[in-house]
């Protein structure tokens, strides 16, 4: 998993939700991407860290640089289907409650049941059995830049995601040449 920073993300073929193939091919996308593996649809924890990137697709950050977000589970399409579901109605009543509106995920969450998405990553295993809670962020040229693995920590990855856009927001800030003032020069 430490392995692929700075390298190229492997690309990958799954399932969404809706049961449509989804490939994700980080080398061609041009922008950075979120990705991120889960242990279970519907969990406390997965559900918090689900809505959690969704909330962040709201800010700054991800509006600016066109970040891609993408949530791999290895629940089977049935199941993460109900979850996407669940989570429209879930937010749809906390808007009731909180003036937060927010329709339905604004990215694809997809279904890995055969592991190849999560081995192509190297995402292991939680001693428990599910996969393990990973992060990677990858920038607009398809290189993975950062992994965050950590899971119990559920908050800790939007943190992660966080810092690391603005790491790369930095970087592209100081590619992008300035017009400089014309120079006099003497004949």
């Amino acid at each position: 998993m430490q392995s692929l920073i700075g390298q190229p993300a492997p690309s990958f073929t799954s399932t969404r939700s809706d049961g449509e193939p989804y490939t994700l091919t980080p080398a061609t996308a041009g922008v950075p991407i979120v990705l991120f593996f889960y242990p279970k649809s519907g969990s406390y924890g997965c559900t918090k860290e689900v809505c959690q990137f969704q909330a962040m697709t709201e800010k700054e950050n991800f509006k600016r640089s066109g970040v891609l977000v993408v949530g791999v589970s290895p629940d089977p399409v049935d199941r993460q289907r109900a979850f996407v579901e669940k989570q429209k109605i879930s937010v749809s009543l906390r808007a009731m409650w909180k003036v937060l509106i927010v329709k339905q995920l604004q990215y694809p969450l997809l279904s890995d049941v055969d592991g190849e998405a999560r081995k192509a990553y190297g995402v292991g295993k939680h001693m428990l059995g599910p996969s393990t809670r990973t992060t990677f962020v990858i920038d607009k040229t398809g290189k993975v830049r950062a992994v965050f693995d950590a899971m119990m920590n559920f908050a800790g990855h939007g943190k992660f995601v966080d810092k690391e856009l603005d790491k790369l927001d930095a970087e592209a800030s100081a590619e992008t040449p300035t017009s400089a003032a014309p120079v006099a020069t003497e004949a």
